[in-house]
């Protein structure tokens, strides 16, 4: 906060990518080099693993509550996977913000496309892998899918592609330093904005206009 009391807003830096692009890779060294960025925490219906603590890991909620919440326009956006329910808290995030705070939004580009109808001066960076070649040896490489879902992956990103131009930024996964050094970049540029600095600018000319500065 600023002398006059006025709150520059935080940034909401909105991650997508498709799978082996390594937008996870990425969010978790963009967390390392900025430690105060906070990292938006979901909810969901589904039963809490060991070790996952509520309001770390997720906020756990029955479905009941879920779609209370659905129809008290609660959410950022939400969605229904395998009959669990997923969603991004709208005051949760909204409320780090308005309070000067960023929040780093890891989602897939449906969730992200909804965040942008509810929340447009968010910044929205796409990873994407430098090949299709390259994705499908990353996805083979992790032993964690079948090939028919390697198969389904790689068709996906097609119809994901077509929708990238709505993204503010886009930021090729080719060497990792330098995705992660590009994502930084876009970080501490949109930090330096007028828009997020209004109420230090303001600060200045009130202490320029109130002579609180001895001019020479």
């Amino acid at each position: 906060m600023d002398m006059s009391g006025k709150t520059d807003k935080g940034i909401l830096l909105v991650v997508s990518g498709p799978s082996g692009a390594g937008k996870g890779t990425i969010c978790s060294a963009i967390r390392e080099l900025y430690p105060d960025l906070h990292y938006s925490v979901s909810m969901t219906t589904r039963e809490p693993r060991k070790c996952e603590v509520e309001g770390e890991s997720y906020f756990f909620r029955t479905k009941e509550q879920f779609e209370q919440l659905i129809k008290e326009d609660a959410f950022l956006e939400y969605a229904k996977v395998y009959d669990n329910y997923y969603g991004t808290p709208k005051k949760y995030v909204l409320d780090l913000i308005d309070k000067g705070q960023s929040v780093l939004l890891e989602i897939d580009i449906q969730g992200a496309m909804r965040v942008k109808k509810r929340y447009p001066t968010g910044v929205f960076i796409y990873i994407v892998p430098p090949s299709l070649n390259v994705l499908s040896g990353r996805l083979h490489n992790r032993g964690t899918d079948s090939e028919e879902v390697i198969q389904k992956r790689l068709a996906q990103i097609t119809s994901e592609l077509a929708m990238a131009h709505q993204y503010d930024y886009i930021v090729v996964n080719d060497i990792l330093e330098d995705a992660v050094h590009k994502t930084s970049a876009i970080l501490e540029a949109e930090k330096c904005k007028l828009s997020h600095n209004e109420g230090q600018i303001e600060t200045i000319f009130k202490q320029y206009i109130n002579k609180e500065v001895p001019l020479k």
